[in-house]
């Protein structure tokens, strides 16, 4: 029980510092509106998930 609430207290205070530096640090970035650039947010993350998962996978094969 005790690690699973430090799992959840870690996710918390990693989502709140997230938040923050979307809604502070963010906006001083001047990011154009252009295609290319959206494909990169939306396709971004799905890219690094897929290859963390590809490496757990090969990780897991060999052992």
């Amino acid at each position: 029980m005790q690690n699973q609430l430090g799992f959840v207290l870690k996710l918390l205070l990693i989502s709140a510092l997230i938040s923050v530096l979307i809604k502070y640090v963010a906006p001083n970035f001047s990011i154009s509106a252009t295609t290319t650039n959206a494909l990169i947010i939306v396709l971004l993350p799905i890219a690094i998930v897929a290859i963390a998962l590809l490496w757990r996978f090969q990780v897991y094969k060999q052992s």
